[in-house]
């Protein structure tokens, strides 16, 4: 990831913080769900991620491999403050903003699409809802890890290519000529 990349990246996690007034709201659980959510809606309705994150299986779904480091370098700038709670008996981290975050390197369909994927994921779902309805067919079948790339949001069922398939696309093909 480039450095503007990255600046995008670690800001979009530090508006997601900011937008947790209740730190109970949010985890590193529905952390990860939202920065999944906001880079797969804006990939499939725009063909492009608003991070250019890579995400990676993890036990409770797509994590975005750098949000560690992320996380880490906003606590160590004093922007965020990370705490560690005992929830039902599991321990969770849970984000304060201290300082207001700079959205200038988003446009406002970017930040309406990640208001949208906070309120879904954690006003909406529990921690453990949330992650189920990450599980699907493409991660159940990458190992702890592998990359789950983006494209895959396309692919929510396994199945047999069939005519009806191989017309449809011969005549994709046929109009890309």
């Amino acid at each position: 990831m480039n450095d503007q990349n990255w600046n995008k990246f670690k800001t979009l996690v530090h508006y997601i913080c900011e937008k947790a007034e209740d730190p109970s709201l949010l985890g590193a659980v529905k952390l990860n769900k939202v920065l999944w959510y906001a880079d797969a809606f804006n990939y499939m309705t725009t063909g492009a991620p608003i991070t250019c994150a890579t995400y990676v299986k993890r036990q409770h779904g797509p994590v975005p491999n750098a949000v560690v480091t992320a996380v880490d370098q906003l606590v160590t700038e004093r922007k965020i403050a990370r705490g560690h709670v005992n929830h039902f008996n599991y321990g969770k981290h849970e984000y304060i903003s201290i300082e207001p975050v700079d959205k200038s390197a988003f446009n406002g369909n970017e930040i309406s699409l990640v208001d949208e994927a906070f309120e879904y994921v954690c006003v909406k779902h529990t921690a453990k809802s949330i992650s189920e309805e990450t599980h699907g067919t493409i991660w159940k079948l990458a190992e702890i890890g592998e990359c789950i790339p983006l494209e895959t949001v396309f692919a929510n069922q396994l199945g047999e290519i069939d005519e009806n398939d191989i017309f449809w696309a011969q005549e994709k093909l046929a109009l890309a000529a």
